[in-house]
Formats: C-alpha cells, structure tokens, sequence
C-alpha cells in the first residue's frame, strides 16, 4: 500500500506535459518509497539502493532525480502543500484576508482521513529530521519555495494597492505559521484534531505572528 501524502505549505508543480508529469510520477514512487523505508528503519537504517529497489526503480534512475536518500522526501513534502494553496486561491479578492487565510489553513490540515493519514506521515519525517541534518534541509527548503510561491496568490487577494512588502511579510508570516505548528505537534502525541492538533496550533502561530500587519487591518467607515 502506498503512504499517503505528507503535509507541508510548499506548492507542486502547475500545468505540465506529458513527460514531465510521468517524471513527477516516477519521483513521487521513489519519495514514497523512501518515506515508507524511513518510517520502518530511520534514515540511518535506510540506502539509496533500498529506496530504489522499494520504488521498482534503477539505482542510477534514483540518482537522475535525488542526490542524496534525504532529498528524495521532497516531492511528498512539498506536494502536500498544494492543497493549502489551492484552497486560498479559491477566495474571492477582497475577502478578508485574516478570515481567507485562517479558513484556508484549517481545511488544509483537517477534515479527510487522507490529509490526518499524511500529517502522521509527516510527524515520522519531522522526528527523523530532529537528528538528521540532510533532512532537516530539505524540510528548510520546501518551507523557503513554499513561502515564495504563496506571494501572488497574496498578492492576488489584497489587491493591486497592496504594501509588496506586506504581501511578502504576510507569506513568510503564514508559511512559518504552519511550519512551526507542525514542528511542535510533531514532537507529541497530541490528534491530528482537537485541542493541540496541527489546524489549531497553526490558526494560534498565524494570529500571532500576524498581530499588527498593516495589511490585515480593515478599513474603518466613512468619516
């Protein structure tokens, strides 16, 4: 059976050909091949070679997309971002964007037994990257592409008069808000739902990291 997807706030890759989206495929087997070998033997415990062999794949097949074992989590880690995207895209402009984002964050992180089978998937990853620095980077990286990938969608929704650098405060502010909120969920036991849960810690880090941002503020009425 194959992991379900991992969460974190990167975007995936937009509309593609043909061969691109079979070399997508091929990545997504080898990364979901490694995230299964991870979860059963730690990175330490797990080769290239067996990641490889897992995927169904050639040793030198792994090498044309990864470099190293670690890097190959990446596409798991970063596609489970696209619903986060996807779903802040689909506000309308001018919706206010403390409520679009908020609203944006928890249906991300909740209500399908896919999205909580792949937030424990990620809890795995992210207690290996703990000890393990090669990991950790590609979950540093994933979180950078992410954050820049969510400023127009930002920018799209507060409008062309909108502060760019209040566009990109708010993407950094909100990237990190998920990241720190998995990072501390995954150092318990807490549920993937309820009090302590990756959707609410993320709601609390994004209202407090974004306390004060001017492009937030709403505009009063009529003097």
């Amino acid at each position: 059976m194959r992991s379900p997807r991992p969460y974190s706030p990167a975007a995936g890759p937009g509309a593609q050909s043909l061969t691109e989206r079979r070399k997508a495929a091929t990545q997504l087997d080898i990364a979901r091949a490694a995230c299964e070998l991870f979860a059963e033997h730690g990175p330490d415990g797990t080769t290239a070679e067996d990641i490889a062999h897992r995927a169904g794949v050639a040793l030198r097949t792994f090498y044309r997309y990864f470099r190293n074992k670690q890097e190959a989590v990446g596409p798991l880690l970063a596609g489970g971002g696209d619903a986060w995207r996807a779903l802040l895209a689909e506000e309308d402009p001018g919706t206010p964007l403390d409520e679009a984002l908020e609203r944006a964050v928890t249906r991300s992180l909740s209500d399908s037994q896919v999205v909580e089978e792949g937030l424990e998937v990620t809890r795995g990853l992210l207690r290996a990257a703990a000890t393990d620095e090669a990991l950790r980077a590609v979950w540093y990286r994933v979180n950078q592409d992410s954050e820049e990938r969510l400023v127009p969608v930002i920018a799209r929704l507060a409008g062309e008069k909108a502060d760019p650098l209040g566009v990109r405060l708010l993407a950094a502010a909100a990237t990190d808000a998920i990241r720190i909120a998995l990072e501390l969920w995954s150092t318990t036991q807490a549920p993937v739902s309820g009090p302590a849960s990756p959707p609410e810690l993320a709601v609390r880090c994004l209202r407090e990291l974004t306390a004060g941002m001017t492009l937030l503020r709403r505009p009063g009425p009529p003097a």
